[in-house]
C-alpha cells in the first residue's frame, strides 16, 4: 500500500483493475485506492503475473503492507505453508542439528488461501473460515460461488459505507470545529459590478466558461496578497505566514466534500484561474484528483449560490486560518444615495480561526474583499 500522501496512515482499496493470476505490465493500472482526499490509480511497480492478493476491496490497509505479489516471469508462488496468525507468530521450529542437538529454524511463513478479493469480502461479512472452504477457481482459488455455496447466512442489513473520505471529512470538520476558536464576519455587497465583470469576460475568446467561482478566487488570492496574515495558520503557539497565495475551491462529489487547489492564484490571469478550476472540479467529480491537486491550500471559497442559498457559516478548512462562505446573487432593495433602488446584491460571510486573525484584521480583509467585489478595476485580466 503506497503512501499517497504526508499525514497517510492507510488506504482503502476501492477495487482491483486486474485479477489474480492476470498478467501485468509495468505502469499499468493496477487497482484504486482511496485515501482521505482523492481517489488514484496505482500503477504496477514491475512487469509479471499479479498473486497471493491479500487485501480485499473496500479494506483499509496500513501504508506499506504488502497487498499482493507480482511474479516474474515463469516464477512460481512462493510454497508457504497455511496456518493461524497465532502460528506464525511463533518465530521458530525445532529441526535437528548434525551433532544430534536440536537447532532451532525459521518458521515458513504463513499465507491465506488464495481466494478472489468478492470471495474475501462475502467471507469477512459472512464469518467464513476460507481455510474450511473448497476452491473452484484457477489454481484452486476461492471465488464468491465458493462463499455462496458453503451455506453461511448473508450478513444482516447494514448502513451503507460513507467511505474513507467521507469518514476523514467527519473526523477533520468536527476537529476543526473543537479545536479551532471560529468567529464570523458578514458583508453585503453590491454584485452589480461583479455581474458585468463576467459577462464582459465571457464576450472575449478563451474566457467563455468563467463563472462566478473563478471571479471570487481571483478576489480573494488579491485580498489574501494584501492580508498575509489572513494567508497563514496556526502551528503550535505561533502564527505561520505561507509563501503562496493556493486557494481551494469546495466541490461536493458522491464521496464527500473535496477541495482542489489553484496554486499560485494570485500570479494567475483570470482564463487561467478559469482553466484551472474547470479542470479541477471535473477531476473532483470523475475521481480523478491527483494528491498534489488537494494539497498546499491557504485559504478555501464555498459557493453555495447555484443553490439558492442566501447565505451560511463554513467551518474552516485546517489548517486554513479562512474561509469565504458566499450565497446566491438575489436582487434586493437597498438604499442608493438614500433612496430605495433594486439592485443585485449578494451576501458572503468569512469564518476565521481568532489564534491567527483578530477582529480588526479579520475586519480589514473582509472591507477589502467588498471593495474589490464592488469595484474590480485593476483586476480585470
Amino acid at each position: 500500500m503506497p503512501a499517497l500522501g504526508m499525514a497517510q496512515d492507510t488506504g482503502r482499496l476501492v477495487r482491483w483493475l486486474k485479477a489474480e493470476g492476470e498478467e501485468v505490465r509495468k505502469g499499468e493500472p493496477l487497482m484504486e485506492v482511496e485515501t482521505d482526499k482523492v481517489t488514484v490509480e496505482v500503477e504496477a511497480p514491475a512487469d509479471g503475473t499479479l498473486a497471493d492478493v491479500r487485501a480485499a476491496e473496500g479494506e483499509d490497509v496500513p501504508v506499506g503492507r504488502s497487498v499482493a505479489l507480482i511474479l516474474a516471469p515463469g516464477e512460481p508462488v512462493p510454497v508457504e505453508t497455511e496456518s493461524t496468525d497465532a502460528d506464525a507468530e511463533a518465530a521458530v521450529r525445532v529441526a535437528p542439528s548434525t551433532d544430534g542437538r536440536e537447532a532451532p529454524r525459521a518458521a515458513p511463513r504463513a499465507r491465506r488461501r488464495l481466494a478472489s478479493p468478492k470471495a474475501r469480502r462475502l467471507a469477512a461479512e459472512r464469518g467464513v473460515d476460507l481455510g474450511s472452504v473448497g476452491g473452484s477457481g484457477p489454481g484452486g482459488a476461492i471465488v464468491a460461488a465458493d462463499i455462496e455455496a458453503s451455506g453461511a447466512a448473508p450478513a444482516p442489513a447494514r448502513s451503507v459505507s460513507t467511505g474513507l473520505m467521507w469518514e476523514r471529512m467527519a473526523e477533520r470538520t468536527t476537529k476543526s470545529w473543537q479545536t479551532a476558536p471560529h468567529f464570523f464576519l458578514f458583508r453585503e455587497v453590491d454584485a452589480g459590478r461583479l455581474d458585468g465583470w463576467r459577462e464582459s469576460a465571457r464576450k472575449r475568446p478563451g474566457y467563455e466558461s468563467v463563472t462566478h467561482t473563478d471571479l471570487l478566487v481571483k478576489v480573494s488570492a488579491e485580498a489574501l496578497r494584501r492580508h498575509p496574515r489572513v494567508n497563514a495558520s496556526w502551528r503550535g503557539r505561533e502564527v505561520i505566514s505561507a509563501a503562496d497565495v493556493n486557494v481551494g475551491i469546495a466541490v461536493a462529489t458522491e464521496d464527500g466534500l473535496v477541495v482542489p487547489v489553484v496554486h499560485g492564484a494570485d500570479r494567475l490571469s483570470l482564463d487561467e484561474i478559469a482553466a484551472r478550476r474547470s479542470a479541477l472540479v471535473a477531476a473532483a467529480r470523475e475521481g480523478r484528483l491527483r494528491p498534489e491537486d488537494v494539497s498546499g491550500g491557504t485559504f478555501t471559497v464555498s459557493n453555495l449560490g447555484m443553490y439558492g442559498v442566501d447565505a451560511f457559516l463554513a467551518v474552516l478548512n485546517p489548517p486554513q486560518a479562512a474561509i469565504l462562505a458566499v450565497g446566491r446573487i438575489a436582487e434586493r432593495v437597498v438604499s442608493v444615495d438614500g433612496a430605495p433602488a433594486v439592485r443585485p446584491t449578494l451576501v458572503f460571510s468569512v469564518s476565521f480561526d481568532h489564534r491567527v486573525v483578530d477582529g480588526a484584521r479579520g475586519a480589514e480583509f473582509v472591507d477589502t474583499l467588498a471593495s474589490l467585489v464592488e469595484e474590480p478595476a485593476g483586476l480585470v485580466t
